[in-house]
């Protein structure tokens, strides 16, 4: 019985402990979660993971934008 935990068919977090919300976008930069789905993970329905999951992907592009930098400035001259 106390092994069923262990073969519970449920969905893993994405953390991969880079937890830092970006202050724009209001996702976290390592795994582009919202706080509220980071602090809701655990009391979450499969269902509810999977529809988050499913989500995640589409907003990696949000963080990717960058504003110049060196490269930019380099381009400029």
């Amino acid at each position: 019985m106390k092994d069923d935990v262990w073969k519970r068919d449920e969905i893993a977090s994405p953390c991969v402990k880079l937890c830092v919300v970006h202050p724009e976008e209001r996702i976290c930069v390592g795994c582009f979660r919202s706080i509220d789905e980071i602090s809701g993970w655990s009391r979450m329905t499969h269902e509810e993971r999977a529809v988050v999951m499913a989500e995640l992907p589409e907003r990696a592009p949000r963080l990717q934008k960058r504003r110049g930098g060196r490269m930019a400035r380099l381009e400029r001259s």
